[in-house]
């Protein structure tokens, strides 16, 4: 059976018919981009000097209030495509010197771009494929990517379940999205750097929400235990409120100081590898001005 016309891509398992009408991520079956350019503001091993080919995938199946990112999605911002037209752009970006192709926020049109990647890659398309997710993902929906992609760009959002809840509306996001990252682990293994370039491997992304330290430690402390120095971890300061809220801590930027207990915890844990960020990083600039106009 399609899995479109009875969907459970991912943890919400909606059971929609998305030919038909939408569950909670907002996408029908066709395909939505708001925007695809070469980026320069992942992490220095996935962006290089190029930057990395990314493709911005309207809609979202996590909804988090406070998404930077809410006009594509939550509004549903961008233009549909088909699958011929989604080939063109990852070759076009690999013509214009991309590093990778780095599908963001793909989960809920993970069927098409299997149909994809299967027909061009490593034959057409001969640089890595990221899959850039919130993680909160069906274990079966990774396991449909093996062979497929090499880089898994992870968030890891939430330890306290209740946070998950409050901000994303899911009670079960820490165990559901520790074991999607246990199976992308288990595809690409230990990861590999050539040329300050990463191949194949597992970065997982810690956002250190303001008044949410002790949470961003927890994630710290399972991940290092669990995987060592085989992934990287990488603890981001840059949330920025973009609307307001009814919590007073998202209302705001993450002091220095909040940032500086995760940073010495992770530091006298003895993790090896890690990004970190400093300046101005938590500036709106840093946020794409999606114009799906070019799609």
């Amino acid at each position: 059976m399609d899995i479109l016309s009875k969907c459970t891509l991912c943890p919400r398992n909606c059971k929609i018919n998305r030919y038909k009408t939408v569950g909670v991520c907002g996408a029908n079956e066709k395909i939505k981009l708001a925007y695809y350019s070469l980026h320069q503001w992942e992490e220095p091993v996935i962006s290089g000097t190029n930057g990395s080919g990314t493709i911005f995938f309207s809609h979202c199946n996590l909804k988090c209030i406070f998404c930077q990112n809410k006009k594509i999605s939550t509004g549903g911002y961008g233009k549909e495509i088909d699958t011929n037209r989604l080939k063109e752009i990852m070759l076009e970006l690999q013509s214009k010197g991309a590093h990778n192709i780095n599908l963001v926020t793909p989960t809920h049109y993970v069927p098409q771009i299997v149909e994809c990647l299967r027909d061009i890659k490593n034959k057409d398309l001969q640089i890595p494929v990221v899959y850039n997710t919130s993680s909160y993902e069906n274990v079966s929906t990774i396991e449909s990517l093996n062979g497929l992609v090499d880089i898994y760009l992870a968030d890891l959002k939430y330890y306290d379940s209740s946070l998950g809840k409050r901000y994303s509306n899911c009670s079960n996001y820490f165990e559901v999205a520790s074991l999607a990252i246990e199976n992308m682990y288990k595809q690409v293994g230990q990861f590999n750097i050539e040329n300050d370039l990463m191949t194949k491997g597992l970065i997982v992304r810690i956002l250190v929400l303001p008044g949410h330290t002790d949470d961003a430690i927890h994630l710290v402390e399972y991940l290092y235990k669990k995987y060592r120095d085989n992934i990287i971890i990488s603890i981001m300061n840059q949330y920025t409120p973009v609307c307001e809220t009814k919590f007073d801590n998202l209302n705001r930027k993450l002091s220095t100081d909040e940032y500086n207990q995760v940073l010495d915890y992770a530091l006298n844990l003895g993790i090896k590898y890690a990004f970190i960020q400093e300046g101005d990083t938590q500036e709106e600039s840093f946020i794409p001005d999606f114009d799906c106009s070019i799609i």
